[in-house]
């Protein structure tokens, strides 16, 4: 009985993390946005426990801020943390690159899994770059990080495939509500999975390196646009209408 209550309850803090993800990722709780474990247990109807123990592992990915008195706060990324972001990213998948070109050609066995996840993988390329196109942002998220994370599952190291998933996340949050207030957001949505993809199979190193570099300077391109608006460099995303209202999330099931 012990066993099965602490699954139910980790599944639940789970389910809880997952849900206050999306809603930030989507943009319904805003940077600065307050909240109590009280407020967000009483949302979505459940204990206080997995309620706390959700919103701190939030905090440890960089997500929330916890005050002792005051609760928790949605993390305002600025401008410059971004450029930390994308230059952290960069650093990262340098070595990345480095690393898989520097050993010899993987084994049979290996680059058979290895073709199986890139099926997967270039199905991922696909669907980000047609929301990417279509501007259909909450899409497009949602595939862009299973994007990343399946091909950083490739370099067969889960610590450097969370790493940059955290970042990717991270990225999001910064952007969203800048992207959901500006008309010409269809322009600065990245395309390139595909190219990519084709690169990574191909094993072309070269191509790989111009794909990335067009990656990074794009997102690089865009903060500098930001910071054009942005003189003090505080990178405070804009307050759509109704941003103070509580967020109306889905009920995780228990």
């Amino acid at each position: 009985m012990r066993a099965s209550g602490a699954v139910t309850r980790s599944t639940l803090r789970q389910q809880i993390a997952d849900a206050l993800r999306d809603e930030v990722l989507a943009g319904r709780l805003q940077p600065g946005r307050e909240f109590t474990v009280k407020q967000i247990a009483e949302q979505y109807g459940v204990s206080a426990t997995p309620v706390r123990e959700a919103l701190f592992d939030l905090s440890a990915q960089g997500l929330l801020e916890s005050d002792q008195h005051r609760g928790f706060r949605v993390h305002q990324f600025t401008v410059a943390d971004y450029r930390a972001l994308v230059e952290a990213r960069t650093l990262v998948m340098d070595g990345v690159i480095r690393d898989v070109f520097r050993h010899p050609r993987p084994s049979p066995a290996r680059q058979l899994r290895n073709r199986d996840a890139l099926v997967s993988v270039r199905r991922r390329a696909e669907e980000a770059t047609r929301a990417a196109r279509g501007g259909d942002l909450d899409i497009l998220i949602g595939y862009d990080l299973r994007f990343w994370r399946e091909l950083g599952a490739l370099a067969g190291n889960t610590y450097i495939s969370d790493f940059l998933h955290r970042l990717r996340v991270q990225a999001w949050v910064f952007a969203v509500p800048y992207l959901r207030g500006d008309g010409d957001a269809r322009d600065w949505l990245w395309q390139g999975h595909a190219d990519l993809v084709a690169a990574v199979t191909l094993r072309d190193r070269e191509a790989l390196r111009v794909v990335i570099e067009e990656y990074n300077g794009h997102a690089l391109s865009w903060a500098d646009r930001l910071a054009a608006g942005d003189p003090d460099h505080l990178g405070h995303a804009p307050q759509p209408p109704g941003a103070d209202e509580s967020a109306q999330a889905a009920r995780p099931e228990a």
